[in-house]
């Protein structure tokens, strides 16, 4: 079961011929059932629920089941349809076109149409979304000859592999007839979204639960199966996994419950867990640095940390295995675009003590050689315990380590808006290209105030200059080539350290039907699962 293979979890490249592995779940050629609430737990509840704004897989958890991308990951053909039939660019790189499904409408009956599409390229992907400002600072413009085609236009040649490997998570189409003309960073849609999906946004008690209801209108023929969607606030992992036993909720997703207790639930008769489901969203385990702090921009104290921590203690500790130890910004799974030929700094308590009197910081009278601020994000179990660890590990080598911890708008308002912090441990998701949610995180000039992307005050002009040119490189092997040489300069300049990669566990009670039949499982519109009465 899922709950002993770590090697399965990590092959986040395999998108083709995978099959669901789990014991008590072969009735998937049953036809579905109509009806019921499939009730999961929520760990958190996002300060903005706007997946076209905020591409993030903690608002992509609910709002991908209102608010739909053009695309959506598939095991066996690699993309499926949902919002578009066709797709294609051109061999210059220049244009991008995009056909549309026919006979679509928002949930409020309004038609969907390329100008929906054309709107919310141009007016939020491009220049308010977190990970879109840096896919698409080329877009150029969006046109429109039919209601049913979208023409995108670039001011240099964009990679078609680019676009394509981006469409699933950053094409969530919104209303323009709803957000033009309005301040679309505080339009009140923001966290009640609406959208073409087979869900829609019903109800949000804070602290309680986030209830979705079925969509009457969907395009999808016969779905969705489920009549609504109840997401319970329930942060305790503990809680959750009670909560599984006694039938209270049917799922947990992303590894919600404790990794300890995964055999003894998977034990159970009649709840599986499942090891699929998130290959398109590989994980890692990051200590981000504020290099405005005169200790931590001196690339000498960098090397010092890494040689300070021990990312195996951290798989085998604090994954239980589940995971394994990161070269850098791309993990290994990622065959296309991986390499090991990288620096690599070995676990040395006396190399990091070197470096640290090399570089000017000998230990006080008090062994300390000085002291940092530390937030470890708090979106999972494991980056808080990393946290733990980090500190523990520094405190080794002298060098003092406080945390601070904060709920999730705190935190991220405190290392991405504020700069509120020294170290924090972050957990960035690598999408299959390194172009969509990796190279943000080293690219310089960003303004303040954008997720997950590089706050930390790392702006190396040639570090810029590789990420633009893989951005412009449309022959595949050059861009390749390209992502070696970020991932050589990542590891020599070590602007963040990328210590561990992994991926998620869902657990499910057996009722659940069609669970991890895609990629980004979690993060799809659930339009065809259904509950075995």
């Amino acid at each position: 079961m899922g709950a002993s293979r770590r090697e399965i979890l990590l092959s986040t490249t395999a998108l083709a011929g995978v099959a669901l592995v789990a014991r008590g779940r072969g009735a998937w050629a049953q036809e579905p059932v109509k009806g019921g609430t499939l009730i999961v737990a929520a760990d958190t509840e996002p300060r903005n629920l706007n997946p076209a704004m905020v591409a993030s897989n903690g608002v992509f958890y609910v709002s991908s089941k209102v608010v739909e991308p053009l695309v959506e990951m598939d095991y066996e053909t690699g993309l499926r349809p949902v919002l578009a039939t066709e797709w294609g660019g051109s061999e210059d790189g220049l244009t991008y076109t995009v056909k549309l499904r026919e006979g679509v409408t928002f949930s409020d009956g309004t038609p969907f149409t390329s100008e929906d599409v054309a709107f919310s390229a141009m007016q939020v992907w491009k220049p308010l979304q977190n990970l879109g400002r840096v896919v698409f600072p080329n877009l150029e413009a969006v046109d429109t000859p039919d209601p049913l085609t979208a023409v995108f236009t670039f001011s240099v040649p964009t990679p078609p592999q680019l676009i394509e490997n981006a469409l699933p998570a950053l094409s969530s189409v919104l209303p323009k007839h709803l957000y033009d003309g309005s301040d679309i960073a505080e339009n009140p849609l923001n966290m009640a979204p609406v959208g073409t999906g087979p869900f829609v946004f019903a109800e949000h008690r804070p602290g309680e639960f986030i209830r979705l209801e079925r969509n009457p209108t969907y395009w999808g023929e016969g779905q969705p199966y489920l009549d609504a969607i109840l997401y319970r606030v329930l942060p305790d992992a503990g809680a959750k996994a009670a909560a599984l036993e006694t039938g209270d909720i049917h799922l947990t997703a992303f590894s919600a419950v404790p990794l300890a207790e995964m055999p003894r639930l998977d034990a159970l008769d009649d709840v599986t867990v499942v090891d699929k489901g998130y290959e398109g969203i590989t994980y890692q385990i990051t200590l981000e640095i504020n290099h405005r702090r005169a200790e931590l921009a001196n690339p000498l104290v960098r090397q010092a940390l890494r040689h300070a921590i021990d990312p195996q203690f951290i798989v085998d500790v604090v994954f239980m295995g589940y995971a394994t130890a990161a070269t850098g910004p791309v993990p290994s799974s990622a065959a296309d675009f991986y390499t090991a030929d990288v620096a690599t700094y070995d676990f040395d308590i006396a190399a990091a003590e070197a470096l640290l009197d090399e570089a000017g910081y000998p230990r006080g009278a008090d062994g300390t050689r000085f002291s940092l601020r530390l937030r470890p994000a708090p979106w999972f179990e494991q980056t808080r315990a990393v946290g733990d660890y980090v500190r523990q590990a520094l405190q080794k080598v002298g060098i003092a380590v406080e945390l601070v911890t904060a709920d999730p708008g705190g935190h991220i308002a405190a290392v991405y808006t504020d700069h509120d912090f020294d170290l924090a441990i972050g957990s960035p998701v690598y999408r299959n290209d390194p172009a969509i949610s990796t190279t943000i995180l080293f690219q310089g000039g960003l303004p303040a105030g954008v997720p997950f992307s590089n706050q930390f005050g790392y702006d190396d002009p040639e570090m810029n200059e590789i990420i633009a040119k893989g951005l412009r490189t449309i022959d595949s092997a050059e861009r390749v080539a390209v992502y070696e040489e970020f991932q050589r300069k990542a590891a020599e300049d070590l602007p963040i350290l990328v210590l561990v990669d992994f991926t998620f566990l869902t657990v499910a009670r057996d009722e659940v039907r069609n669970v991890a039949n895609n990629p980004r499982w979690a993060t799809s519109s659930w339009a065809d699962t259904w509950l075995q009465p």
